[in-house]
């Protein structure tokens, strides 16, 4: 009996080894997990401007707008598709407690197709050389065009919220089911808080204050220190104390408190608020009889190869492919289908 994981079916009746529509459906299911995981419940029709300075929200930086100027602003995702489509931007992944600049003082001459009536500026949005696509404390673009660290890994501070390289965090990476976030060398020297945390982590003293219901660990001059970036393990936060004493020693990190503002939450948010195509499709192609399966194999395959036809030439000419452009393949794809329908349908009198 057949089954969806089959090898990919070729015209002339034959297979060979390719990708199955399974293949293909799982492959659609994580690149579409990964997306909404970033997208978390983003709105790419409506700018978030008036939702106001959002706990954490996609983010892009519109380098077409903004390089002759020098500016640093950032766009919400609804802005970076309809008013800033075609143009070139960077991803900056998501930011903490941001407002959409669009349109602002920050744009000359550029009006928000969304949200026309905006202030002059977001006096509460905080900016760092991701937004001029820099990177790390190398300061190198991502993807980089010389090539020269893509294959690294890159990581994101929790407190500054900057990426770095893994060969640049000067610390050993843990494997990843071992820790959950990391803090750069600079952001945690500037937190005597989260010393205690970290220092009890390694083996500090296992002594903890228990005045006033404090639970913050102590430390001593002889605890371990390092000089790279730390690394804490899952649910980390949950253990920083919260009473009356410590709260104020969260001064400008007191984000860390609110589970809302971690990534996973973000991430896990965006990942429940869609619908899965993996699971649509699955359910469509196991309704479908031998026949109507081998039909969808076949339409896939015929996609698969115009669609690299048409990119190579993108990629040789090194040019962003726009949504333009991808309308364009579409509608030349359906025009070649129906010329192909209509050939099938009309039978010329000689061939009778």
């Amino acid at each position: 009996m057949s089954t969806l994981d089959e090898t990919v079916i070729v015209d002339d009746g034959t297979t060979q080894d390719s990708v199955t529509m399974v293949d293909v459906l799982r492959s659609q299911q994580e690149l579409e997990d990964n997306a909404n995981a970033v997208l978390g419940a983003s709105d790419p029709a409506n700018c978030t401007y008036f939702l106001g300075y959002l706990g954490r929200q996609a983010l892009y930086s519109c380098r077409t707008c903004l390089t002759s100027s020098n500016e640093r602003a950032g766009i919400c995702l609804a802005c970076s598709l309809n008013c800033h489509d075609g143009h070139e931007l960077v991803e900056l992944y998501t930011k903490r407690n941001f407002r959409c600049d669009c349109g602002n003082s920050k744009f000359p001459n550029f009006t928000c197709q969304l949200s026309p009536e905006k202030g002059s500026v977001n006096e509460d949005n905080k900016y760092n050389h991701n937004f001029d696509g820099k990177y790390c404390k190398c300061e190198r673009p991502y993807p980089d065009p010389d090539g020269e660290s893509d294959e690294d890994e890159m990581i994101q501070c929790v407190v500054c919220e900057d990426w770095y390289h893994g060969k640049h965090t000067d610390s050993i990476i843990p494997d990843e089911d071992d820790y959950e976030e990391m803090i750069c060398h600079s952001c945690f020297e500037k937190t005597d808080i989260l010393k205690h945390y970290y220092a009890h982590r390694v083996g500090g003293p296992q002594d903890v204050e228990i005045v006033s219901g404090c639970t913050k660990p102590s430390i001593s001059a002889t605890d371990p220190w390092k000089t790279g970036a730390v690394f804490f393990p899952t649910a980390w936060r949950e253990k920083l104390c919260r009473c009356t004493n410590c709260v104020p020693l969260y001064k400008d990190i007191e984000y860390l408190l609110d589970s809302e503002d971690e990534v996973n939450s973000y991430e896990n948010r965006g990942r429940q608020s869609r619908l899965s195509q993996y699971e649509e499709g699955m359910q469509a192609l196991s309704s479908m009889d031998r026949g109507q399966q081998i039909e969808v194999i076949h339409e896939y395959n015929t996609l698969k190869s115009d669609l690299v036809d048409y990119l190579k030439k993108f990629a040789e000419e090194k040019r962003v492919v726009s949504e333009q452009d991808i309308h364009q393949f579409f509608e030349e794809l359906r025009e070649r289908k129906r010329r192909r329908l209509d050939s099938e349908v009309f039978i010329p009198s000689s061939c009778r």
